[in-house]
Parts: C-alpha cells; sequence; structure tokens
C-alpha cells in the first residue's frame, strides 16, 4: 500500500491559490486563541464575528452508534420546534469558522448543529497546523460511518425539539462534498446547499461513489456553489455533474462564481471573495426557502 496521502481535489483547492500579502493577518497565537484554525494559513484580522444574542448555542455530545460525538450548536432561543440545519465543515475540524456559520443560519431561524464526525481519531483537528498531517486522517473516514453519523446528528436534533420534516443541510469544501453524498442517502432531506464540494473524488475504497456517480440516486434539491478559478475543482467537472443530474431528472442548480478561487466563502483565509460570498450565502437563503427548509 503506498504511503502517499490521497491528493483531494479540495485540498488541491485550498493549497493552489494566488499570492497574497500577510498584511491584514493575525498572528498565529491571535489565531489560536480565537479558535481558528493554522492549518489554512493566516487567519484574516477582520473575520465575521455572529454574536449569541437571541440564541441559545453551545457544544453537545450527540450519541452515535459506537459512543458519543462531540458537536456544535446553535438555535433560536424560545422558538419551539425550529427547522434542522446540519453544518458539514471543511477537513479541520470544528473550529471558529463553523461555529460561527452555524449561528448565521440560527439567526435566520433554524436549530443548526455542526458534528464532529472525525472525532474517532483521537486528535483535534483543529490544532494540527498543516495540511499534510491532516490528510491520512480525513481521507480515512468511510462514507458509510460518515452517512450513519449524520443521522444520528438528525435524530439529535429531533429529540432537541427540532424539526426535522424541514431539514437542511449546509457544507463546505470537504464538507461540500458531504452534502451531495447524504443527499443521495437520506429520504428525510428537504434541501442541501454545496459550497465548493468535489464532485469527483480519487480512488478510495472507503468512498464507494464520488458525487458525480451518486447523481442519479440524489433524492433531495441540491444548489452548488462553485468558484470559477478554483484549482482543485475544473468547471468541467461542475458542469458534468449538472448534466448528470440533469439526465437523471434530478433538481439541482449551479452558480459559478468568475474568478473566485476555491474557499471563497471561508471569511477567515485568504481566499475570502466578499462579493461571491454574500451572493452564494443569499443564494442558499433562498433554496432553503424554495423546498420548505427555512421560513
Amino acid at each position: 500500500m503506498s504511503a502517499e496521502p490521497l491528493l483531494t481535489s479540495d485540498i488541491i483547492g485550498l493549497t493552489k491559490i494566488a499570492p497574497f500579502s500577510r498584511r491584514g493577518f493575525m498572528t498565529a497565537s491571535a489565531a489560536v486563541t480565537a479558535g481558528y484554525t493554522l492549518a489554512a494559513g493566516p487567519v484574516r484580522a477582520d473575520v465575521i464575528k455572529t454574536d449569541t444574542n437571541g440564541l441559545t448555542a453551545g457544544d453537545t455530545r450527540i450519541k452515535v452508534a459506537d459512543g458519543e460525538m462531540p458537536g456544535y450548536f446553535a438555535r433560536p432561543a424560545g422558538v419551539s420546534n425550529p427547522p434542522v440545519v446540519l453544518v458539514a465543515m471543511e477537513i479541520f475540524g470544528l473550529h471558529e469558522y463553523i461555529k460561527d456559520v452555524t449561528r448565521r443560519l440560527a439567526k435566520l431561524g433554524a436549530f443548526a448543529v455542526a458534528p464532529d464526525y472525525y472525532f474517532r481519531k483521537g486528535t483535534d483537528l483543529t490544532k494540527i497546523t498543516d495540511i499534510p498531517q491532516l490528510m491520512p486522517i480525513v481521507n480515512s473516514k468511510p462514507d458509510a460511518e460518515l452517512l450513519s453519523d449524520l443521522d444520528s446528528t438528525v435524530a439529535w436534533a429531533k429529540w432537541q425539539g427540532g424539526d426535522t420534516s424541514r431539514l437542511g443541510i449546509i457544507g463546505f469544501c470537504r464538507g461540500g462534498r458531504t452534502v451531495w453524498e447524504y443527499a443521495a442517502h437520506s429520504g428525510a432531506l428537504k434541501a442541501g446547499a454545496s459550497f465548493y464540494g468535489p464532485p469527483v473524488d480519487p480512488p478510495n475504497p472507503l468512498w464507494p461513489k464520488s458525487p458525480l456517480q451518486l447523481a442519479p440516486e440524489m433524492k433531495a434539491p441540491v444548489i452548488g456553489l462553485y468558484g470559477e478559478a478554483d484549482t482543485g475543482i475544473p468547471v468541467a467537472q461542475v458542469e458534468a455533474l449538472k448534466a448528470a443530474l440533469a439526465d437523471n431528472k434530478k433538481t439541482a442548480e449551479f452558480k459559478i462564481y468568475p474568478g473566485a478561487p476555491h474557499g471563497f466563502h471561508a471569511d477567515y483565509r485568504a481566499s475570502y471573495r466578499k462579493e461571491a460570498a454574500d451572493d452564494a450565502w443569499s443564494q442558499m437563503q433562498a433554496w432553503f426557502k424554495k423546498y420548505g427548509v427555512l421560513s
């Protein structure tokens, strides 16, 4: 067996971005104190910070098949039966950007929960400082286990009073791939939003089918939000997924942002592009409203 880690398209997109000035970025110690990962590179000083006013938010434990999975949730305070939105994280673990996205969704009225589904490795991914260390960990996550963990998260949210008849999922980077995978798995899902999720996988026996191969099995409408300048996900791959979904009469929409790199929504990274990020967030909201996740 080769010792070389799988070079997935999301990782290529993360590591091959245009040069940038380090002005306007936090020091490494400040970034760690603020709860951000360092593996993705320097952390922007003007990151988006969403407060918890009007929310109930915090860490939690979610019962899964073989124990308890850590997670982070945010929901509107005092609101009964809010819709449930799963937040599928990047490869960097449950760090502050993902938690902030969870709070942003709660401000929209959702019971948002981000499960830490890499927990079984016993390593805090947010503390790893370079991508090569992360790759063997995240690439060894079996799809079957991932989907089971997400199902367990939905069950937990329902037990906590969430309305899982209005279930959505949003994901970024590797989590964007997770959105496509879960849309092919879950008959309960109402809608998904994939931010630059790879349509095609490298060979990996733990990942039986890529999103492109799963096109005939999609059970929920998904919006795909991609960057034209993504060095890991060519526009041709996005177009191939779009065509496969159309051929199988599946409901999906795509928007490709001119000049936007991989990670354009990640406001803590140099890849952030505000105009594309704001529009994509609006597209997600409209999609979730159209299919009954958000009201």
